[in-house]
Order: C-alpha cells, then sequence, then structure tokens
C-alpha cells in the first residue's frame, strides 16, 4: 500500500481498544464496539500546517470521534480501516486535537 495525503492532510491507522472485565478477562475487538479516538499516523501530506505542529509518522494523535473521512485500504493482501484528518490552521476547523507524548 502506498497512499500520499494531499496538502494539509494524514493518514492515521486507529489504535484498537481492549477491554478487560473485572475478573481480568480480556474481551476482543467486535465490529460493535466503539473505536478509541486515538490513532497512529501512517503517512503525511506536505502542506505547512503539518510541519509547523512538527507531526511525524509514527506520532499518535488524539481526534475528534466523528472526524476525518474512514477509507480501507489493503495492506498485504488483509483489508485495514484508517481515517484521513485534516490538520488546519484554526482549531475548530482542525481534525487533530492533540498529539500523545
Amino acid at each position: 500500500m502506498k497512499v500520499k495525503p494531499l496538502g494539509n492532510r494524514i493518514l492515521v491507522k486507529q489504535l484498537s481498544t481492549e477491554e478487560v472485565t473485572k475478573s481480568g478477562i480480556v474481551l476482543p475487538d467486535t465490529a460493535d464496539k466503539e473505536k478509541k479516538a486515538q490513532g497512529k499516523i501512517v503517512a503525511l501530506g506536505s502542506g505547512g500546517e503539518i510541519a509547523a505542529l512538527g507531526l511525524k509518522v509514527g506520532d499518535t494523535v488524539v481526534f475528534g470521534k466523528y472526524a476525518g473521512d474512514e477509507v480501507e485500504l489493503e495492506d498485504n493482501g488483509e483489508k485495514v480501516e484508517y481515517k484521513i484528518l485534516y490538520v488546519g490552521k484554526e482549531e475548530d476547523k482542525s481534525d487533530v486535537l492533540a498529539i500523545v507524548e
């Protein structure tokens, strides 16, 4: 898979949530469970805002629950869900809310 986001956009792979019961049983991911609004940056566009924020591939970012556009891409023969997020100058127009350090 080779994807290059355009402008001030980034491609993010959402982090899966792992739910553990009180007794310590780990529940697997299911289709009906909500996904975490965090993800790792997989690819970056060439926009100025990305450089200004110092974003790089591998960074973990926090984004709004309904932010961005979901895309399904093939990676080594299996389909993987990603999000394309917009990084804007104005906070109220940017999909990325924070960088996790």
